[in-house]
């Protein structure tokens, strides 16, 4: 079976005996790893242009030897007539044809070093109207005509049969993170929670409105990522997440995809909730925060009542560990899919850091396949 088939074996009841290989966050890795992905100019990457964009996906995709690719927005057609990139010496710039303004571009550091603005900190239901309004209508025909899908239709021409073409979000609730600082995120979750609920429907009808979209682009599954939820109990999790989380879902299955629902930090308590989100497949962070998460263990809680995805240690193991290391901890996990009835894809449980090669990456890849029954 190629890369694609195992997911969907993956996915199935019946499961599979073909272990597929995942990596997590390709955003960070294309980001902390351009030189090694593609031989194209680095401004390539934010090129409204089809041509611009196809040249370095088209390398870059199949470089790291994984089974599955994130499936892009393009520009609108609009966007590709107006504007060109002009690069030089000092650097490059998007270039509005019409109006000749200029918008420099920075070429993102690896790591991510950067600053987020201070949070808007809103206090009342009609702040948070005006800083999350509701989306329009989704308008199939009028998406078609804006031609955002194109770049998503050549790539899944070229790539679709043999990889799993996901799309890459955060969830509802996470989505306040761009409100409130931590603090007084989690202070109006325990204080305010009627609040938050209602930020969180807001962000909630962004990413079903986001789902048709997606599901026009041709993705398979959307996974979905949720941060700092440890830090809130179980019962707030249960009142405020999971119905959220639910609706998402079966919005996302009723579209005909899958969905993968991430848990960022330490699952512990939640167990119950988590499943009854009803995510097709989850997938857990390696436990390096003062916390442990054996995947075994989670794959005796789980049951094969999902797809469980693996949480190989993209730190201690990827990048610092020896191949012997690499190895043993890749058959290690796999226990995991035995106890999963197959349903288990083997993955990383946070994204490749910087100072892993792309290299050592296909050798994850490759060992994958061996030991997963290639």
């Amino acid at each position: 079976m190629n890369g694609r088939k195992k997911i969907e074996a993956a996915f199935s009841a019946a499961g599979t005996n073909q272990i597929p290989a995942l990596t997590s966050y390709w955003d960070i890795t294309i980001r902390d790893h351009w030189d090694e992905l593609t031989g194209c100019p680095w401004w390539y990457q934010f090129s409204p242009q089809l041509g611009d964009q196809l040249a370095w996906q088209r390398e870059a995709i199949p470089r790291p030897g994984h089974d599955w690719f994130y499936l892009p927005f393009g520009a609108s057609r609009t966007a590709r007539a107006r504007t060109i990139i002009e690069a030089g010496p000092e650097g490059a710039a998007l270039i509005d044809r019409k109006t000749l303004a200029a918008t420099r571009l920075e070429r993102p550091a690896p790591g991510g070093h950067w600053v987020d603005p201070p949070p808007p900190q809103p206090e009342t239901l009609d702040e948070i109207d005006k800083l999350v309004p509701e989306p329009p209508p989704f308008d199939l025909g009028e998406f078609r005509a804006e031609g955002r899908g194109e770049l998503a239709e050549t790539l899944l021409a070229e790539f679709g049969a043999e990889y799993y073409p996901i799309y890459n979000t955060n969830s509802p609730v996470w989505g306040c993170y761009s409100l409130w600082d931590c603090a007084g995120w989690m202070r109006r979750i325990a204080t305010q929670p009627e609040l938050v609920r209602f930020a969180s429907e807001r962000f909630l009808a962004q990413r079903l409105r986001l789902v048709r979209e997606v599901a026009a682009l041709g993705a398979a599954a959307i996974w979905i990522d949720e941060c700092m939820m440890d830090q809130i109990s179980p019962a707030q999790f249960a009142a405020l997440n999971v119905p959220i989380l639910g609706r998402l879902m079966d919005a996302i299955r009723a579209a005909g995809m899958k969905s993968i629902y991430y848990f960022c930090g330490n699952p512990e308590g939640k167990w119950d909730q988590i499943l009854d989100i009803g995510a097709d497949a989850l997938a857990f962070e390696e436990g390096k925060k003062g916390f442990e998460l054996d995947i075994v263990r989670v794959a005796k809680i789980v049951r094969g009542r999902r797809a469980l995805l693996g949480n190989l240690d993209a730190l201690g193991i990827l990048q610092d560990g020896s191949e012997r290391d690499l190895r043993r901890e890749i058959a290690r996990q796999m226990r995991a899919g035995q106890l999963s009835g197959g349903r288990f894809i083997m993955c990383l449980g946070s994204p490749v850091t910087p100072a892993t090669p792309i290299a050592r990456v296909r050798r994850y890849c490759e060992l994958v396949h061996e030991l997963g029954g290639d």
